[in-house]
C-alpha cells in the first residue's frame, strides 16, 4: 500500500517542478535600465569615481574579483535573472568580454548613479537614460545580425525589462541642492513625466512586459543615516521617497491601461528593504544601519551579517530576501 502513495507524492513534486520551469522559461530574456541597483559593470570604462571596479567590491562571486558591479557581490539585476531561471548572471553591454552567445537572454544598459534626471548622470559622468537606450538600439541591431530578425524581434517582444531610476536623483541632486528651484513635489512632477517618456520609448522599440522600480528607503541607507547619528533613518529623505514611489506608480497603472497589449507596472522595493532593517534580526541580520564597506577598503568580518553592503546598496543576502517578496507580490507579472 505504501509504493502507490509514494508514487503519488512522487508524480505531485514532478508536477510542481514541471509547473516551475514552465514559468522560469516564461522570459527568454532580461534587460536592465537605470542605476547602480542593477549595474553590473558598465562604468569601468568610464572617467568617473561612481564605479567599483576595485576590491573588495566582487569578494563574494565565485572568483572573488571586482566586476564593476556595485556590491559583495551579484546585485538585484543578477538575481532576479537567476531566480526566473534565465542565466546565472546579467551581463554588462559594455564588458569587452560580451560575446554574441549572450546576447538572446539579455543584458544590462543601467549605469551606477544615473538618473531619470540628466543632470544626475552628467554631474558624475555616467551614462544617462537616454545614452542607455541608444546602446539598447545598438544592442538590437547586434541581436538581428547574430539571430535574425524574426528572432530578434521575438525575444525583445517576449523579454523582461526592468527599470530603476529615481535614487540617485534625490540621493544626489535632490540632496546636494542642484535643483534648487525644485521642491520635492515640484521636483517629481519633472521625473515622472520623463520615466513615463522612457517607459513608451521601450515600448515603441518592442518591449512588452516592463518593471519600473520605485526608490529605495533612501533615508535608511548608511551614508544618510549620518544625519541622524546612525541610530535613526533620515524621515525627510524617506518622505520623499515615498512620495515619488506614489507618483510612479500611479504613472505605470496609466501607461498599462493606454499601450495596447503591453504589461507595464511598478514594483516596491522600498517596503522589502524597510522590513528588513527594521526586523533585521528575523531574516539573520546583526546590523542594519552600517555598511560592510568599506573603511581604508577593508570589509566587515562577516558581509552576511549585514544588511548594507557599502553607504548605498543593499547586499547580495539583502537583495535575495527583498526578492523573495517582491515575486510573489508580483506574480501575476512575473508568470504571464
Amino acid at each position: 500500500m505504501e509504493f502507490p502513495r509514494c508514487l503519488t507524492l512522487l508524480l505531485i513534486a514532478l508536477v510542481f517542478l514541471m509547473s516551475c520551469s514552465s514559468v522560469a522559461a516564461k522570459f527568454p530574456a532580461l534587460f536592465a535600465f537605470g542605476d547602480s541597483i542593477l549595474d553590473t559593470g558598465n562604468n569601468n570604462l568610464l572617467a568617473t569615481f561612481s564605479k567599483c571596479n576595485v576590491a573588495p567590491y566582487g569578494m563574494s562571486l565565485p572568483l572573488k574579483l571586482p566586476t564593476g558591479r556595485f556590491g559583495n557581490g551579484k546585485v538585484f539585476s543578477d538575481v532576479l535573472t537567476e531566480k526566473l531561471g534565465i542565466k546565472d548572471e546579467l551581463p554588462a553591454f559594455s564588458s569587452l568580454n560580451l560575446r554574441n552567445r549572450d546576447l538572446p537572454t539579455g543584458v544590462c544598459f543601467a549605469s551606477g548613479g544615473s538618473g531619470l534626471d540628466d543632470l544626475t548622470a552628467k554631474v558624475q559622468g555616467v551614462i544617462p537614460l537616454g545614452l542607455q537606450l541608444n546602446h539598447f538600439k545598438q544592442y538590437f541591431t547586434r541581436l538581428k545580425r547574430t539571430e535574425g530578425d524574426l528572432r530578434a524581434s521575438t525575444i525583445v517582444s517576449k523579454g523582461f525589462f526592468l527599470i530603476s531610476a529615481g535614487n540617485n536623483d534625490f540621493g544626489i541632486t535632490k540632496a546636494m541642492n542642484l535643483r534648487p528651484a525644485l521642491t520635492t513635489i515640484t521636483y517629481t512632477a519633472m521625473l515622472i513625466p520623463l520615466a513615463k517618456t522612457f517607459v513608451r520609448q521601450l515600448y515603441e522599440l518592442g518591449a512588452r512586459k516592463i518593471g519600473f522600480m520605485g526608490t529605495l528607503p533612501l533615508g535608511c541607507l548608511p551614508g544618510n543615516r549620518a544625519f541622524a547619528g546612525e541610530i535613526f533613518c533620515n524621515e525627510i529623505m524617506n518622505m520623499g521617497a515615498k512620495y515619488f514611489n506614489s507618483k510612479l506608480e500611479e504613472a505605470m497603472g496609466d501607461l498599462q491601461r493606454t499601450l495596447p497589449g503591453a504589461d507595464i507596472f511598478y514594483i516596491d522595493v522600498y517596503n522589502p528593504l524597510m522590513e528588513i532593517v527594521r526586523n533585521y534580526e528575523r531574516y539573520g541580520f546583526k546590523n542594519p544601519s552600517i555598511g560592510c564597506c568599506c573603511a581604508g577598503l577593508l570589509p566587515c568580518p562577516k558581509v552576511e551579517d549585514h544588511v548594507f553592503w557599502d553607504i548605498a546598496h543593499p547586499t547580495e543576502k539583502a537583495y535575495r530576501i527583498m526578492l523573495n517578496t517582491i515575486i510573489p507580490k508580483y506574480s501575476n507579472h512575473f508568470t504571464s
